[in-house]
């Protein structure tokens, strides 16, 4: 229905007696505004090739293996300890139960230190070929390095250059594009393919158990768990803890091995990973060894320049006598 004007008389007689096309204009014209001076002067902005939390993608994004490198990508980031285990068919029954007992164990020691780390650590199987290139991706590209300067985005009204932008902003190769599935991050990574040191371990079906923080004590209370060796990281009795012993944890246990570790970007063998979970006191036990170390290294600093000032000491006294004496001979000879 067409919208109601208020006319003044003089104009509602004038209009009817026109013909009904003069008054259809007439009409149209009083309601339709003109267009601002800005649509006249400039070319509308572009239209975005894609949402502003989807950019394109070197790889697909809308794939599994994308989504899990994303996923590794980002636990690698954040996470500064983490254990890596090789597995051989483990049925869903046995996962749980090592999780369970798994929890059971870092809860514990929770309980001890007064801490709440045991639900943010995770143990997950991987699949390792995206696995490895999420390595590479974490450690060798960083955003911050590769951000070309600042481009206006192509739903920016300010933007002139519609055709161009729109262009360059839907190319995958774009380097303005940073994310971790982008080809600058790709690139980034690809020079550093084969000389990882932990890519000999990544092959077959794996595990990990990641940490968010650097903590021995809960790494020896999982290793104890998954990989027990006496007496640092014995299992637990029979007595203490029954659950243990069922027959789908030792079953999964037996198809669990240690392959390595990786903390705070180092990569440790067997042996190097049960060194860091054996550290006694953790964090503050090694903080006081380096201590200990340091105040051993300047002790022994101070007692070498104590050393070399007393030395230089004794020659400068005697020399002194030397020179006393000679003067007293000197003095007796001319009396």
């Amino acid at each position: 229905m067409a919208p109601r004007l208020r006319i003044c008389p003089q104009c509602h007689h004038f209009l009817k007696h026109q013909p009904v096309a003069y008054k259809y204009l007439t009409t149209a014209s009083a309601i339709t505004p003109a267009a601002p001076p800005i649509q006249m002067t400039s070319s509308p902005p572009p239209i975005a090739r894609y949402p502003r939390n989807q950019p394109p993608s070197h790889k697909p994004p809308e794939f599994r293996k994308s989504q899990l490198h994303r996923q590794y990508t980002s636990l690698l980031r954040s996470t500064p300890l983490l254990l890596l285990f090789q597995h051989n068919n483990l049925k869903a029954t046995e996962w749980m139960s090592i999780r369970r007992e798994l929890h059971s164990a870092l809860e514990k020691v929770d309980h001890d230190l007064s801490t709440n780390l045991a639900p943010a650590i995770k143990i997950q199987a991987i699949q390792a070929g995206i696995f490895e290139s999420a390595l590479l991706v974490a450690e060798h590209y960083h955003p911050e390095h590769h951000r070309p300067a600042s481009k206006p985005h192509p739903t920016d009204p300010s933007t002139q250059s519609s055709a161009s932008l729109a262009n360059t902003t839907r190319n995958p190769a774009d380097p303005s594009l940073t994310h971790y599935l982008s080809r600058t991050a790709h690139d980034a990574a690809a020079p550093f393919k084969k000389h990882h040191p932990l890519r000999p371990l990544l092959s077959g079906p794996l595990a990990t158990i990641t940490f968010p923080t650097v903590t021995p004590q809960h790494m020896r209370a999982a290793l104890s768990i998954l990989a027990p060796k006496a007496p640092t990281f014995a299992a637990p009795t029979r007595r203490a803890n029954p659950g243990y012993y069922d027959a789908s944890v030792q079953h999964g246990l037996q198809k669990l091995m240690l392959l390595g570790a990786r903390v705070e970007g180092r990569v440790f063998d067997r042996e190097g990973a049960r060194w860091v979970g054996g550290i006694e006191g953790g964090m503050e036990g090694l903080r006081g060894l380096l201590v200990r170390v340091l105040g051993e290294v300047g002790a022994g600093v101070t007692g070498a320049l104590e050393g070399m000032g007393r030395s230089l000491w004794v020659t400068v006294e005697g020399r002194r006598g030397m020179l006393e004496e000679e003067e007293k001979k000197r003095g007796g000879e001319e009396s």
